[in-house]
């Protein structure tokens, strides 16, 4: 990128920020508190299998993308845990799939 393009970025970056009261503070504090490690992904599956963008695609997406899901769908947001929600969140009292072969994983 040209100097002329990064100075523009940068002051459309701090209008922004300036837009929705975000310091240069706030954004380093929320960078050096980003969980890092294995359990971070930038992608994950229903199952709750993650992909880190990097490296090979693994064959959960390549089935999802074939079948012609978009890779965007299991994109999580930025500082978004890996670990799916746990099972107990879910309220499945007025379930309109209960008993239907919707209802039933293939991976129970």
């Amino acid at each position: 990128m040209d100097e002329r393009k990064r100075d523009s970025m940068i002051a459309y970056l701090r209008h922004r920020m300036d837009d929705f009261g975000i310091s240069p503070d706030d954004l380093a504090s929320f960078l050096t508190t980003r969980p890092a490690g294995p359990d971070t992904g930038r992608y994950r599956s229903a199952g709750g299998d993650t992909w880190s963008g990097e490296g090979e695609t693994p064959q959960w997406l390549k089935q999802a993308i074939s079948a012609g899901q978009s890779i965007g769908h299991f994109e999580l947001p930025l500082g978004a845990p890996a670990q799916p929600a746990t099972p107990c969140d879910a309220d499945w009292k007025n379930d309109p799939f209960a008993g239907s072969p919707l209802a039933r994983s293939s991976h129970r």
